[in-house]
């Protein structure tokens, strides 16, 4: 019976062949096993057709008796390399020929499309000779040829062990569907960049810039006239500084002119609310702070404006305690501290001859510019105050309500001012009295208007 042979060459002995060369044929099988495990070889592929590998029987040497095949060799277009129906193997190739074309690793017959092997790439591939009339060929990923398959999947998370994931310029992440998710735009030579932080139980993910440089913006830019929006859509949303730092919002980085515009949804209010003893300013740069009140259509307004800087002025008005009511107008009626740091108590003042006349006073009461005072004393005597500062032409009214003055005094005290040039409180002890006192300066103090 004489010997046969494997799809790969390898000599299979009958009983009682070979007698005498067992051993020379046992070798060349040792050598042709030594090839298929570990053996390097080269292949020059055709340009002008299919390359076509065989086996050849008993014989060292055979292209498909290695397991590395470097495919060499010029070409112009993709090319095929062909294998024997019956090879089942694994190999290692690598495609090296010159001309930037693919070459296609299949069987020599059959429906089967075989394995295409890219230029300067390496792809381990496994013939199945599963089929013989369309047997298959299948490759398994090697990490440098990750590029070449178009549907990679991971078997689990992926670990960059310290090094990067590197995008080329608008490229990035795409959803399950295929669709665009996250794009990254390079910057030849940058130092900055952005850093994603997440956060353990009650802490908040943060978004930061960082990089080289000392001080970086962090910039959100909407397409074409689109907003940036925040919130949820379900819960107010604030806007808040980390830490006991200011919150500041400003156009292009406050170099250029452009307005801060602030709009709510119909009929809603926009609430400023400092905290605690804080205030709402209007500051002022170059021009003194203005605050503006337009009309509904916003084509003209009226404006309330600071003192300029020269004036060195800075005091507060607070509004009348009281209800406004028809004809009265505003006016100051007390002030406390002085200079810089006076605050005018404001009040609505009726208007009858310049003078702003009170209600029935039965108390003692410190008395305000401009303003006229009915004192009944039919319960005690009175002390009327008046005014702690004064300027000259500054009035004060009195009448007595229930001519009782003779009975009960009225006193007027002086505040450190003088009366008629005295240094002494007044006394009214005359029945009807009315008088009215201006004043005029320190020397003489409040003078009599009327006797």
């Amino acid at each position: 019976m004489a010997s046969t042979y494997t799809p790969l060459g390898i000599e299979l002995q009958a009983t009682g062949e070979n007698a005498g060369t067992w051993g020379t044929k046992t070798n060349t099988n040792l050598q042709i096993f030594e090839q298929i495990s570990g053996g390097y070889t080269t292949q020059a592929v055709s340009n002008s057709g299919d390359t076509d590998l065989s086996v050849s029987d008993g014989s060292t040497g055979a292209t498909l008796s290695h397991r590395i095949i470097e495919f060499t060799g010029s070409l112009t277009a993709s090319r095929n390399v062909t294998i024997p129906l019956d090879v089942q193997n694994f190999y290692i190739l690598k495609n090296s020929t010159s001309g930037s074309q693919n070459v296609v690793f299949k069987y020599v017959s059959g429906t089967d499309s075989g394995i295409t092997v890219a230029n300067g790439k390496t792809v381990l591939v496994y013939a199945k000779a599963d089929d013989g009339t369309n047997p298959g060929i299948d490759s398994v990923a090697l990490a440098s040829d990750l590029v070449d398959d178009t549907s990679p999947q991971l078997g689990g998370n992926l670990d960059t062990n310290s090094f990067m994931i590197d995008f080329d310029t608008s490229h990035g992440i795409r959803d399950e569907n295929g669709n665009e998710q996250l794009f990254f735009s390079t910057t030849s030579s940058a130092v900055n960049y952005v850093n994603v932080t997440n956060a353990a139980t009650g802490g908040d993910p943060k978004v930061a810039a960082l990089g080289d440089d000392s001080n970086i913006d962090l910039a959100l830019s909407p397409k074409g006239t689109g907003e940036v929006v925040v919130g949820t859509g379900s819960a107010a949303s604030t806007i808040t500084s980390s830490g006991a730092y200011d919150l500041i919002l400003d156009t292009n980085s406050g170099t250029n002119s452009g307005n801060i515009t602030i709009t709510d949804g119909s009929n809603g209010a926009i609430t400023a609310t400092p905290n605690g003893t804080g205030e709402f300013v209007v500051g002022g740069n170059t021009n003194p702070g203005t605050l503006v009140l337009n009309c509904e259509s916003n084509s003209h307004g009226i404006k309330l404006q600071s003192p300029a800087h020269s004036s060195s002025q800075s005091y507060t008005l607070k509004f009348p305690t009281g209800n406004v009511t028809a004809d009265r107008f505003l006016k100051v009626a007390s002030v406390t501290g002085s200079g810089t740091t006076g605050v005018g108590q404001l009040s609505f003042a009726e208007v009858s001859g310049g003078t702003s006349w009170q209600a029935v006073k039965t108390s003692n009461t410190t008395m305000v510019a401009g303003e006229g005072y009915f004192v009944n004393t039919t319960s005690g005597a009175i002390t009327m105050t008046l005014p702690s500062s004064a300027t000259q032409g500054d009035e004060v009214s009195i009448i007595d309500y229930a001519g009782t003055f003779d009975t009960n005094n009225l006193t007027v005290g002086r505040n450190s001012h003088k009366i008629q040039g005295s240094a002494a409180d007044l006394t009214v002890s005359t029945e009807r009295a009315g008088f009215t006192l201006v004043y005029v300066d320190a020397t003489q103090g409040w003078l009599l208007k009327d006797k």
